[in-house]
């Protein structure tokens, strides 16, 4: 009997290529009464690595979805198998970090609240305490974590001891000014996410959009990408551009900027957030 109010699951999955995989687990969701909504997958022919995202409900299902998660289980263990299983109301938590900069937090803040962006926001943290007064407006808590370098190891000890009490699944830095150092690099890894002001050529440095507006470019941009120890140089979840000319001054550079900035960061937090996004080796799949 068809259920009423069927619950929606998302499943992403990663694992090597090899003829059948997709009839293997296509098959066992089929076996399990699963309704697939929605599909998307990819077979890469340098990494010989498969990936897959389905969205499905349980209107058909007559086991338990701990039932399901055990079978499950035992087919990705036999196709040496990575993957993300959940209900899609149980949404993702995410721990901000900031310094003094606020566009693409309110950003983040604006979606989340109008439903835009499905994730759980846990808390806000930052080396400084000029973003409280918005933050504690939306009711989320706010983790004021001074640093110096003599202090750095031990308020990134704090960070991680914040992350695991929040039981956060993913840091965005929001424009958070201090370079991770390598050992958080790697504990985080996958787990990062950062905004980073991209140009042709980059510019390095306190002021970019100086920079920029004093060589001329013709293109400003934004990245997302994943958090590794290679400063900003991590594998890129989306980008955007937008086109300027040599009427724009350095201000304007500025406000455009920040603005691409916030858009980007934003998307690359909803497309993680719906499990649309695996890592492949030093690049990234988006189903």
């Amino acid at each position: 009997m068809e259920k009423p109010n069927p619950t929606q699951f998302v499943l992403t999955l990663k694992c090597p290529d090899r003829l059948g995989v997709m009839a293997r687990y296509s098959g066992c969701l089929h076996q399990h009464g699963a309704f697939i909504t929605e599909v998307s997958h990819y077979g890469d022919p340098d990494t010989k690595a498969f990936f897959s995202r389905t969205e499905f409900d349980d209107r058909h299902m007559e086991c338990t979805f701990e039932q399901f998660l055990t079978d499950f289980a035992e087919l990705a263990h036999e196709l040496d198998m990575e993957y993300q299983l959940r209900p899609v109301q149980q949404k993702p938590k995410l721990m901000l970090a900031v310094s003094r900069d606020d566009h693409c937090l309110n950003m983040l803040l604006t979606k989340w609240r109008s439903g835009a962006l499905p994730v759980e926001i846990v808390g806000v943290l930052s080396n400084h305490d000029d973003l409280r007064p918005l933050v504690e407006w939306y009711g989320i808590p706010y983790h004021h974590l001074p640093i110096s370098k003599e202090t750095k190891p031990q308020q990134e000890e704090q960070i991680l001891a914040l992350l695991q009490q929040t039981q956060a699944d993913y840091l965005i830095l929001a424009r958070y000014m201090q370079i991770l150092s390598d050992s958080l690099c790697e504990k985080l890894e996958g787990r990062a996410i950062n905004i980073h002001h991209s140009f042709l050529p980059s510019f390095k440095g306190a002021k970019p959009y100086h920079q920029a507006h004093k060589r001329g470019v013709k293109v400003i941009g934004a990245t997302a990408h994943f958090v590794t120890a290679d400063l900003d140089e991590g594998p890129i979840i989306c980008q955007e551009v937008k086109s300027v000319d040599h009427r724009a001054t350095v201000s304007r550079y500025v406000h455009i900027g920040h603005d691409i900035e916030a858009i980007t960061l934003a998307d690359a937090v909803r497309l993680v957030a719906e499990q649309r996004v695996v890592l492949n080796e030093g690049r990234t799949v988006i189903l």
